[in-house]
């Protein structure tokens, strides 16, 4: 008689949940919380640009230090960076419960689910941090241009 032993599916399943929880972290900040907390107006933010450059230029002309006040945070913001550490953090997780799933001879398809997944949610942290650096790269190069130094 042979018996058939299946490969436990323990880690790469709590794994496979990890790495999707993490896919989910690294979503919501860019996606749904602008919507439970929308930004401020622009011309708020250029009032209150504009008040700080004079509440500067004052200081100056007085001849005292300007101390800039500290300002705080929203509530979308901290949520927004919670779930980036928490997407980050997961990502990683996940992606150790592979490695450790695929050590102790566990199925090899969730623990490469287990895997893709947390260097998913990485993956797209890193993309919006990319994207950013692109834009900022474009910017300079157009002002360059258009002062003629390019």
């Amino acid at each position: 008689m042979t018996s058939s032993v299946l490969p436990s599916r323990r880690l790469g399943t709590i794994g496979s949940i990890v790495g999707l929880l993490a896919l989910v972290a690294a979503v919501l900040p860019h996606w749904v919380l602008p919507v439970m907390f929308p930004p401020p107006p622009v011309d708020q933010v250029i009032v209150d640009t504009g008040h700080r450059v004079k509440e500067r230029l004052v200081a100056r002309a007085k001849g005292v230090e300007y101390q800039a006040p500290r300002p705080e945070k929203s509530l979308g913001h901290r949520w927004s960076d919670g779930l980036s550490i928490a997407a980050l953090s997961l990502g990683l997780l996940a992606i150790t419960l592979a490695v450790v799933s695929r050590i102790f001879h566990e199925e090899k398809l969730l623990a490469g689910v287990s895997a893709v997944l947390g260097v998913g949610a990485i993956a797209f942290e890193f993309s919006f941090i990319l994207i950013g650096a692109l834009i900022l790269i474009a910017i300079i190069y157009a002002v360059l241009q258009f002062i003629d130094l390019f």
